[in-house]
């Protein structure tokens, strides 16, 4: 059996992502919180004593959006991130290598066998992420367990997804704070193309006091879905 050369080095541009070169390959890895435990069955790379996991953009938009070009990534080491459509943590748990011991994770998710999954499988063993089973159309139901976070990650596959978003940065959401809104345009409307339905939702980002930074399709990874960045000016 051929044994891979393997090389780890930090993204030219984003804080806690990092390269792993695996042969001739080239792949996105976080330094594993909880080492030695496995997410979504990820592989698990081992160099210099740190273990790292590779991250597979065709599991996670994140990800996706990132090798499409991403510009900017809001979220960073050390800060409170309020995720939004947290399902079982495939890349919630990303976000928490990156924000580390230092920063904090508040994971909404509506499904209750999802919220199990994150709560038993992740939650249980990241101190870092605190799993919410609530509507993240009612912020209000959870404003006593979150505090003000730096950024919102959203992807939830409900209509409204810009509005939804913003209502929780209204409460949450810190004077220039960031967001990563995901939008899955066959959950808002199939029957319309989707650049109508994104322009949609940019707009009502625009309305809602948000300022674009920038918009990444991700096809091939993810088919009719767009990752938006924006700042939030309350």
């Amino acid at each position: 059996m051929k044994v891979l050369s393997v090389k780890v080095s930090p993204h030219e541009k984003f804080q806690g992502i990092y390269w792993v070169k695996l042969g001739s390959e080239r792949k996105l890895a976080t330094l594993n919180f909880a080492p030695r435990a496995s997410v979504y069955g990820e592989e698990l790379v081992m160099y210099k004593k740190h273990e790292y996991r590779l991250w597979d953009p065709f599991r996670s938009k994140f990800a996706a959006a990132i090798i499409r070009g991403l510009k900017t990534v809001p979220i960073k080491p050390k800060h409170k991130v309020l995720y939004l459509g947290a399902a079982s943590g495939t890349t919630a748990s990303h976000v928490s290598d990156i924000v580390g011991a230092k920063g904090h994770v508040y994971c909404v998710e509506f499904a209750p066998r999802a919220i199990r999954d994150l709560t038993e499988n992740v939650c249980k063993i990241r101190s870092n992420m605190a799993p919410i089973l609530a509507d993240a159309r009612f912020p209000e139901t959870y404003r006593m367990l979150v505090e003000v976070v730096d950024d919102i990650y959203c992807d939830i596959a409900q209509p409204e997804q810009a509005r939804i978003l913003a209502d929780n940065a209204d409460l949450f959401l810190k004077n220039s704070g960031e967001i990563m809104l995901a939008i899955k345009a066959r959950s808002i409307d199939v029957t319309k193309e989707p650049e109508e339905l994104y322009n949609q939702e940019i707009k009502t980002l625009e309305n809602r006091n948000f300022e674009i930074a920038q918009v990444v399709h991700l096809e091939p990874y993810d088919k009719a879905h767009v990752m938006v960045v924006a700042e939030y000016k309350s």
